[in-house]
């Protein structure tokens, strides 16, 4: 049975005018100082009709320029003539040779997932207000998580708010507290597990900060341990990879980014699959799964948040966390933390485990079956809990590499049994839909249903994001049981 959702027309297209102010590095510190030397050179007189012309061009662009520009000064300090005073306004002038515009989304705006804004307020009565987040992709491919809101109102018509004209990354919480049990427990899991390693452990607390454990690597008892640089290189790089941020909360939400921020992210933060997950106290908090790369490798890794404000980023371990694309229950089962996973890049697998953190076991439940994804197949997303069972949105990949959007069901006590699939595709990319950056592709990281009705946001053509919906009792009535 070939379902037919409604396309709503709206598209969320990238903007190249939304610009993220970042530091500029020309390569190497000696080249920083020798351009620090020329700016040096300019009369006093002219410092501030340089940099007055500066901040005219650019202040309509960036909230508070000057304080940025002296902030950039501030990291490069150590790099400036310590025998000279430097005026206020050279300072700030210097500052802003040092910073450069990203132009955020000017390749792609796509792979949207939607879910409940934590704020529903002021709603008119059987709307929903939500959450959009999008993978928002610039110049040399780096892909960051931006966010859009907008409200699905009682007549199913959808409104996404204007974006704000900033755009700012947020601040890093300076010194974040580890739990060595915890960290311990990482750290081997990323095979980190070394005499030396655990030799520098026991120097620390059982609860420490990330300074303490810089110095515990740099000291004297790091050397007595016999830590090799990789490995010392490597506890670094796991401690910065799990680390919390916070944003301004006068801020609106579509002008915060999470920008890659680490190592294993440098290259690149795809795909966030955010899940409004419901704890058991009956509050929620938000995850989400996504994909860090850093050029050569992908390192799967989660983000949580109870506010959009301050956001919390750790590691995913443990032999079962590796690959793309996976998705976490909204909710535990059986006291049990539930994700999709796909192993090896053909079939959707489930995993269980009592901490989210680590993943050791999977079993697979889904294999491609169907012409239009015979190639692989993989989540669009964290499972929907309805009445008959767990919806998972999927997406298949066929000839051509035509990515289509299709959907099965899962037992709702024994998710590992699949109880009900789409035989043919819920979305397929039509003729406006299929030219873009990638060809041919249909993708969601997450859909929503609200009364009744499933909401699926969809990327097309990995450039520019749109909806579609139908009603979930059509889907839920076209699914087939394997034969």
């Amino acid at each position: 049975m070939r379902l037919s959702p409604i396309r709503t027309g709206a598209v969320i297209a990238p903007d190249q005018t939304r610009v993220l102010l970042r530091p500029f590095d020309p390569g190497d510190a000696d080249r920083a100082r020798r351009i620090i030397a020329r700016i040096m050179l300019l009369p006093e007189k002219e410092v501030p009709k340089i940099l007055e012309s500066v901040c005219k061009e650019f202040s309509l662009r960036h909230r508070n320029i000057r304080e940025r520009f002296r902030a950039r000064y501030d990291e490069l300090r150590l790099l400036t003539p310590s025998h000279v005073r430097i005026s206020p306004a050279r300072q700030m002038l210097i500052g802003s040779y040092f910073l450069a515009e990203y132009s955020l989304e000017s390749a792609a705006l796509f792979n949207p997932s939607i879910v409940p804004h934590p704020d529903q307020e002021g709603v008119a009565p059987g709307g929903v207000r939500f959450i959009l987040s999008l993978r928002a992709t610039g110049e040399g491919h780096v892909s960051s998580i931006t966010f859009r809101t907008g409200t699905v109102h009682v007549d199913y018509s959808i409104n996404v708010d204007a974006p704000g004209g900033f755009l700012e990354e947020p601040k890093q919480i300076p010194n974040p507290v580890y739990e060595k049990a915890l960290f311990s427990r990482t750290m081997y899991a990323r095979g980190l597990k070394t005499e030396a390693a655990k030799c520098v452990l026991e120097k620390l607390a059982n609860k420490f900060t990330l300074r303490e454990l810089r110095l515990a690597l740099d000291s004297e008892g790091a050397a007595n341990c016999n830590l090799s640089k990789n490995i010392a290189d490597g506890i670094w790089t796991l401690a910065r990879s799990n680390h919390e941020v916070r944003f301004d909360p006068g801020q609106p939400l579509s002008e915060r980014v999470l920008f890659p921020a680490t190592p294993e992210q440098s290259n690149g933060i795809e795909d966030a699959r955010f899940v409004r997950f419901a704890k058991e106290d009956g509050t929620y908090i938000y995850f989400a799964t996504f994909t860090a790369f850093n050029g050569r490798a992908i390192f799967p890794e989660l983000v949580e948040t109870a506010d959009f404000l301050v956001f919390r980023f750790t590691t995913l371990n443990g032999p079962a966390a590796v690959n793309k694309g996976m998705a976490l229950f909204p909710r535990k089962l059986n006291g049990l933390f539930a994700m999709l996973s796909r192993q090896d890049n053909e079939n959707i697998y489930i995993m269980f485990s009592g901490n989210p953190h680590f993943w050791n076991e999977h079993t697979l439940i889904l294999k491609p079956l169907y012409p239009w994804e015979m190639v692989q197949i993989g989540n669009c997303g964290s499972p929907i809990e309805t009445e008959a069972g767990w919806l998972v949105l999927s997406h298949g990949v066929g000839p051509m590499r035509r990515y289509c959007i299709g959907a099965f069901l899962l037992d709702l006590a024994d998710p590992t049994i699949v109880i009900g699939r789409l035989r043919e595709p819920l979305l397929e990319p039509n003729a406006v839909e299929r030219e873009g950056y990638v060809p041919n592709v249909v993708y969601s990281c997450g859909a929503l249903v609200h009364n009744g009705m499933l909401i699926i946001p969809y990327a097309m053509a990995d450039h520019s994001a749109t909806f579609a919906m139908i009603p979930l009792a059509d889907v839920l009535a076209a699914m087939e049981t394997e034969v």
